[in-house]
């Protein structure tokens, strides 16, 4: 569902109106679970979420520390996929 939003934006002493196109982000959250090694939780985003191995390594962090942590935003669409192939995978995962 697209959003349009209306404001605006100041331009050295001007104010310039904008329209701004707004989509309506999801968010896959990953949740801490005591299986999965680390290792494997790196893997599955990596290959899962497209993330370099530094990024899923600190989600991987957050995840234990924090109890979750967000791993993808975006449209509906294209989390659907993502977060099943993580559950396949074995993890603990939802789309907000």
């Amino acid at each position: 569902m697209e959003k349009l939003r209306f404001g605006y934006q100041e331009e050295g002493q001007e104010e310039t109106a904008v329209l701004t196109d707004e989509k309506h982000l999801n968010e896959l959250v990953l949740f801490n679970d005591d299986v999965n090694t680390f290792d494997h939780v790196i893997e599955t985003l990596v290959y899962v979420c497209e993330h370099t191995p530094e990024q899923a390594e600190q989600c991987a962090i957050i995840v234990h520390y924090k109890g979750k942590c967000t791993v993808k935003t975006g449209e509906l669409t294209d989390l659907k996929p993502r977060c099943s192939a993580l559950l396949d995978a074995g993890l603990s995962a939802e789309i907000l």
